[in-house]
């Protein structure tokens, strides 16, 4: 499983207080308003409220423009940048994410945060070196950010530097007992390392904590077809893909951090009969 929303960082740095914004009307002629830097500040302040609040309805089109105004009337307020660099992050332009980001760390430079973000993007960018470096040091700032703690194992993973990896996670499990994506992670993590048993245990574990997880059955189902119990990966294999249809997409896999020796076997499992069938089936 890659990544989880970046959400979890803009949403922090949104407790503002509601502020009503007056209704425009027309007229024929414009009005000369005599602003001062703080009146301009407000309105800066109010728009990235507004930016905010059509991000939690993933209206990203309408939320760019007003981040943009945004850093132009309060271009010393980090929140103005950290908003606008996570959209630009959002919607994949990640080299203008790590520009304004940058500009939003310059003016608060201890605000974890903007690290976080800036490691989803390099991650995103799959420089996942430069993610390490930024999400490590957003961590020594806020060391329990479960979520960022996922992001630095799975970038770990795809250094493959794999113990570092599954003590990252466990610190984040550490964090929440439920939070079954680093949990499945390691499970990826021990199959890479030839330890069967060992990554079954811990996908049985995630479905264990949410039953309506694909993934992981279809990682259990693809483990036990390969060491020779056939009906029972087939089975479970048709009920993972009944949940969620995508995890029959080897790239899609690839998306979510499966590894080569997973992928392999996953590759001959969704060829069998079986389970074209079965897909077949959800196609039709």
């Amino acid at each position: 499983m890659p990544k989880l929303n970046w959400l979890f960082s803009l949403f922090a740095i949104a407790g503002f207080s509601t502020i009503a914004l007056p209704v425009s009307g027309q007229a024929l002629l414009p009005y000369t308003l005599n602003l001062d830097s703080e009146e301009l500040e407000q309105q800066g302040v109010a728009l990235i409220q507004d930016a905010v609040q059509l991000v939690r309805f993933e209206q990203y089109d309408l939320a760019l423009p007003r981040a943009k105004l945004a850093t132009q009337l309060a271009p010393n307020l980090f929140e103005t940048w950290f908003v606008l660099g996570s959209l630009y992050v959002q919607q994949r332009e990640f080299d203008k994410g790590i520009e304004v980001l940058m500009k939003a760390r310059a003016i608060a430079p201890e605000e974890p945060g903007i690290m976080f973000t800036l490691g989803s993007a390099y991650f995103q960018k799959e420089n996942y070196a430069a993610a390490v470096k930024e999400l490590e040091t957003g961590l020594k700032l806020d060391p329990e950010a479960t979520e960022a703690l996922f992001d630095l194992g799975n970038s770990y993973l795809m250094l493959k530097r794999y113990s570092e990896s599954i003590a990252v996670y466990e610190r984040a499990i550490a964090q929440d007992e439920e939070f079954w994506p680093a949990i499945n992670n390691i499970g990826l993590v021990k199959y890479e390392q030839g330890d069967i048993s060992g990554a079954i245990q811990h996908w049985r574990n995630s479905v264990a904590i949410d039953p309506e997880a694909a993934e992981p059955q279809l990682a259990i189902a693809v483990a036990l077809y390969t060491q020779g119990q056939q009906q029972e990966g087939l089975k479970l294999g048709e009920a993972a893909l009944s949940l969620d249809r995508k995890y029959a997409d080897l790239e899609f896999l690839k998306e979510n951090l499966w590894g080569e020796r997973l992928l392999g076997d996953t590759q001959r499992f969704l060829a069998t009969p079986e389970i074209q069938a079965v897909i077949e089936r959800f196609q039709s």
